[in-house]
């Protein structure tokens, strides 16, 4: 897989925020990335180093609407943390 195809978008919710302080960022990733493929490809795209990934996995939730039922997507999200010498990465430009 390619970079830009593991990476589907960053996080962005008040918890996730917070944390970017202590140079911890979180990104929705494809559901068969793992964490070497994580790492690699945040690194590739912004330059960065990268110390160590989590990954969570989230189930589909199950939706009704009127008589017909399903699941919604199940995601797969990335918690990376960055090296004391590591620069940043700037998602919103200033």
């Amino acid at each position: 897989m390619e970079a830009r195809d593991i990476l589907k978008r960053p996080v962005i919710t008040e918890r996730s925020s917070e944390q970017m302080e202590f140079r911890k960022y979180t990104f929705e990733v494809d559901t068969r990335a793992n964490k070497t493929q994580v790492k690699d490809a945040v690194q590739e795209i912004f330059g960065v180093e990268v110390e160590k990934v989590n990954v969570m996995n989230y189930k589909g939730k199950f939706k009704r609407m009127g008589r017909h039922a399903g699941y919604t997507n199940k995601r797969r999200k990335a918690v990376v943390t960055l090296t004391a010498d590591s620069k940043d990465i700037e998602l919103f430009e200033m």
